[in-house]
């Protein structure tokens, strides 16, 4: 297999750095620049002593140069903060690469979303037009002829996969739905902050932006898509002492009185060519130790008799599936390779 350059721009947060494990070992991809403005001149092995020894480690650090870069690498993958990344973006295609962008600058399609959302006017609008939602069980044809895939975000990865076949089968009411999420600590970024350290969230369980959560309109966009209707959800994260990992609990109402098997055997036929999504058996719901490190969603369901909702539970981890490992997902698309090639690892247990 002829390899690929690819190319990670912002590589000192958690994104980054999963991208470099993930890429590390990729057979079709080698990782041909990695930049950072503060660490420039720096080998990953030095940021990351982890990564001695590795295919990888030797590598050195540059100064986000998008010509240089892009005369170099095919891909670009874009792991720096919303507000930055579109520039940078329009830079690197401007050169001719070809981008996967981590952060949500071109994942709403409306750009007054984006401004009402994330507090800043979309400088790249001309650019909204071509970028393609990265999530590969939608839109797997329209991300392998793309050049700027939106990567989407980590809670929506876990809640969209949930709802949308029930919402494009209608086999629950588009109103009234509530996600109910639980996100480990990586999910806040590596940057730090008081309400991300040791003592402020170990042996602690909080709840956090509710009815304000910048991930709520790329929920609401897609959903709506799978409805054919504009629709509003409830959406209430919180925040757990662990690493990584999302559990996303979802409560919907049922159009009709329907048994959880036949449940699961249209979301198995929704996602029957669709290798990541796992669909538990009757008594079996997801734990985030079953997923870590993987590009696994898993799928569990419970009809509620008493009340007529369906309450379904997903589980992904949020760096992997919610982040880097989808962004590779992409690439390979992008690249004409098996969506799962590279990614095909067993999860971390325990």
């Amino acid at each position: 297999m002829q390899k690929k350059n690819v190319a990670v721009v912002g590589v000192t947060g958690y994104t980054g750095m999963e991208l470099i494990r993930i890429l590390n070992v990729h057979p079709g991809f080698e990782i041909g620049a990695v930049t950072s403005r503060s660490e420039a001149g720096r080998a990953l092995q030095e940021l990351f002593p982890a990564m001695q020894g590795t295919r990888s480690g030797s590598i050195a650090v540059t100064f986000p140069d998008p010509e240089l870069v892009a005369r170099d690498c095919e891909i670009v993958f874009l792991a720096v903060p919303h507000g930055a990344a579109m520039d940078m973006a329009a830079a690197f295609l401007d050169q001719g690469s070809r981008v996967v962008d981590l952060s949500a600058d071109f994942r709403l399609r409306d750009p007054g979303e984006y401004a009402t959302w994330y507090g800043l006017e979309h400088g790249r609008q001309e650019r909204l037009k071509e970028a393609v939602y990265g999530l590969p069980e939608i839109y797997r044809e329209q991300i392998a002829a793309a050049n700027l895939v939106a990567n989407p975000g980590c809670y929506p990865s876990s809640v969209i996969l949930a709802l949308y076949p029930g919402l494009k089968k209608e086999l629950f009411h588009a109103e009234g739905i509530i996600a109910d999420s639980k996100s480990g600590t990586s999910g806040a970024g590596r940057v730090a902050k008081t309400g991300t350290l040791f003592c402020e969230v170990a042996d602690s369980f909080r709840a956090y932006s509710l009815g304000s959560h910048r991930h709520t309109p790329e929920m609401e966009q897609e959903l709506s898509l799978a409805s054919g209707r504009d629709m509003r959800l409830s959406f209430s994260p919180h925040l757990v002492p662990m690493n990584r990992g999302i559990l996303s609990t979802c409560y919907v109402d049922l159009r009709s009185s329907i048994q959880t098997e036949e449940i699961r055997k249209a979301y198995r036929e929704f996602y029957k060519d669709s290798p990541w999504v796992r669909i538990m058996p009757e008594g079996v719901l997801p734990e985030t130790r079953w997923v870590r490190g993987t590009m696994f969603c898993d799928l569990g369901f419970v009809h509620d008799q008493r009340t007529g909702r369906l309450i379904i539970v997903s589980c992904i981890d949020n760096l992997c599936r919610g982040a880097s490992g989808q962004a590779v997902a992409n690439a390979n698309l992008m690249s004409g390779y098996d969506l799962d090639l590279g990614l095909d690892a067993a999860p971390l247990m325990p």
